[in-house]
């Protein structure tokens, strides 16, 4: 897990940096916070329009980058999973417009039908199906938390909750999670 608390000074200095036009400070910033961002987006949107949704966040949010303000309390990483839960809302919303592909069409590619992607594919199927099971407030702290891999501390910014509230919420989703799961994949966690 990244630590964040670490790198906050030096985040924020290249914050303020591309706030005056540094656009290798932002590639910074980006480079840094990117898996994190990708990972998130990736459980949160449909496979087709992941790479679509991650770059739609970071040109938003080098757009927007003048209104962010490290002096309101919020750090940068909230801000930015703040822009990229309102991005994801906005693919669903923009989604019905999309053309499927075929599923006759034969992909020559042979590392794109490995048996492992298969079993990754289907054990993830199974997870997002329990956790639409769950409240959207728990389902959106795990995402944060195990998915986009934050602490606790960032989780609480993003959502404006107390960290006690994220924890408690945090244990309870677990739990409740491991129950809607089948026995088969309860035993590989």
């Amino acid at each position: 897990m990244q630590d964040f608390r670490v790198l906050e000074d030096e985040l924020q200095a290249l914050v303020r940096q591309a706030q005056e036009g540094d656009t290798e400070a932002f590639g910074k910033v980006y480079d840094h916070l990117f898996l994190p961002v990708y990972r998130y987006a990736a459980f949160r949107a449909p496979a087709e329009i992941v790479e679509d949704v991650v770059s739609d966040i970071f040109v938003k949010a080098w757009e927007k980058l003048h209104t962010y303000r490290a002096q309101k309390g919020i750090p940068f990483p909230a801000w930015l999973f703040r822009i990229a839960r309102h991005t994801i809302i906005d693919a669903y919303r923009r989604q019905r417009h999309f053309e499927e592909v075929s599923d006759e069409l034969v992909d020559s590619d042979a590392m794109n039908r490995a048996d492992d992607a298969m079993r990754r594919d289907d054990t993830l199927r199974v997870v997002r199906e329990a956790m639409a099971k769950l409240p959207r407030r728990s389902c959106e702290i795990l995402l944060l938390s195990y998915i986009a891999e934050l602490p606790t501390s960032e989780v609480a910014r993003i959502l404006r909750m107390s960290e006690g509230a994220v924890r408690i919420r945090k244990f309870r989703a677990l739990k409740k999670l491991e129950l809607l799961l089948p026995p088969d994949i309860r035993e590989k966690a």
